[in-house]
């Protein structure tokens, strides 16, 4: 009997020996793990790690390739011996900011046709490289592109992932879906179904592609089948499905067939949502998410009459040729004459109203910015837009939340992006001061690591 209770111990001992050193070779294989040697410390600053809760003060951020480690007070996060130390004294360190609605091929100028014709052959190598290293440079350490020419966009995307480009990860829509282009000249990038079948191959062919999720617009002049074809299509292959907002029937029909997010506060001058639409919200609540894109219509009027001066910042010039430049500049002069803007003043008083109801139906709110359009530079959209929900009434860790955490959960991306904790993408942004206090310190972002790699 003794002999035969012996046996189970041996095994059960060279069983446990084995299993710990299985889980020490697949914890120091793993990058970025509590195994792996730290190679960079940012010590001293106020930690807002995106979880929305109390900021840690006199903090740490460890990181070991590039994920991090450690975040805690320096008093019990220790820095070994030998590590790079970058002080973030005096400085609030936080996720690197999100952006879920920009448009890389374009950067600001206000006739898209010209654009569109003359710039079409310049996207991949000189505009959109440019639009990607602004974000990068304001902050922004992951976008969502919400409309450019498939292959351009897919390039540019497979160059930035390389390491060939600078630029934020690139989550890509491709084309958009609707019912027909408005003109001749969009159709590179404005893909018009025309019945359900039709509509599923589109869809299809960009799935094929490699776009990691659907963009439909105007689903009010669809037939509802194009739409289903369009949804069920995408939600077949794992894909999100993104839609505008501009109209009452644009939002009834995507709640109906359950589309997952919605871009722009739309309604253009009517002062809030309907009955119907918040009760079909408030269903939808914890499934939906919203970009409401507030700060392009105010940052018209900030442009046009305010501070015209705006139009000679440095920032959104950054990369760019003269010739391009100076065309930029010459389309926006007289902003308040262009057809883009006719209703924008008169839709600046409705705005705060509808974003308060959004918030209350308890949808998820993302910063997205529909970066790149008239008069909406890369290089400062983003902030512009916290500071919009800000002066709206969340208070700064909410919006901050809305371009950290949500972004990151809606993306499926939320254990690598979106909050500073062990294992995550070491994305990391410092800026100096308080930006609990004050939210317009993210207009300068002295330090930008992505990946645990210092690009700013």
């Amino acid at each position: 009997m003794k002999e035969t209770n012996r046996w189970p111990r041996r095994w059960k001992s060279v069983a446990s020996s084995a299993i710990i050193l299985l889980t020490a070779l697949s914890v120091t294989a793993q990058p970025g793990s509590a195994g792996s040697k730290p190679t960079l410390a940012l010590v001293g600053g106020q930690i807002i790690d995106g979880y929305e809760g109390p900021p840690i003060h006199d903090g740490v951020v460890l990181i070991a390739g590039d994920r991090i480690v450690a975040v805690g007070p320096r008093s019990e996060v220790a820095v070994p011996p030998g590590t790079p130390v970058i002080s973030t004294e005096g400085m609030s360190v936080m996720p690197g900011l999100m952006d879920m609605h920009v448009h890389l091929m374009i950067l600001g100028h206000a006739d898209y046709e010209h654009w569109d014709t003359t710039y079409m052959k310049r996207f991949r190598d000189d505009i959109m490289p440019v639009a990607a290293k602004q974000l990068l440079m304001a902050g922004v350490t992951t976008v969502r592109d919400l409309g450019a020419p498939l292959d351009d966009i897919l390039e540019v995307k497979r160059r930035i992932d390389k390491g060939a480009i600078p630029g934020p990860r690139l989550f890509v829509s491709g084309p958009f879906i609707q019912h027909a282009p408005y003109a001749e000249y969009e159709k590179f990038v404005r893909w018009g179904v025309n019945g359900p079948e039709d509509a599923r191959a589109k869809v299809q062919k960009l799935i094929d592609a490699g776009v990691d999720f659907i963009k439909l617009i105007d689903q009010d002049q669809m037939s509802e089948a194009e739409v289903a074809a369009v949804v069920q299509t995408a939600h077949a292959a794992g894909k999100s499905v993104i839609a505008h907002a501009h109209r009452e029937d644009e939002i009834r029909i995507g709640l109906k067939h359950n589309v997952d997010c919605f871009e722009h506060t739309g309604l253009a001058t009517e002062p809030e949502y309907p009955a119907d639409i918040i009760e079909g919200l408030k269903k939808r609540n914890q499934s939906l998410y919203w970009c409401p894109t507030v700060s392009p219509l105010s940052l018209t009027n900030y442009t046009a009459q305010v501070f015209p001066e705006r139009l000679d910042d440095p920032l959104w010039q950054e990369g760019l040729p003269q010739d391009i430049v100076k065309d930029i500049r010459d389309s926006l002069k007289n902003l308040t004459h262009l057809d883009y803007f006719t209703l924008t003043f008169r839709r600046i008083p409705t705005l705060e109203r509808k974003f308060q109801q959004l918030r209350q139906t308890g949808v998820t709110l993302m910063v997205g910015t529909d970066s790149g359009i008239p008069a909406n530079f890369h290089s400062d959209s983003t902030w512009r837009e916290l500071e919009t929900w800000v002066k709206f009434g969340m208070t700064p860790m909410q919006a901050i939340g809305g371009a950290t955490r949500w972004p990151a959960r809606f993306l499926k991306q939320e254990k690598n992006l979106g909050t500073l904790a062990p294992g995550r993408m070491a994305d990391v942004i410092a800026v100096r001061g308080d930006v609990l206090s004050n939210i317009t310190l993210l207009q300068n972002v002295p330090l930008v690591l992505k990946g645990g790699v210092r690009v700013k």
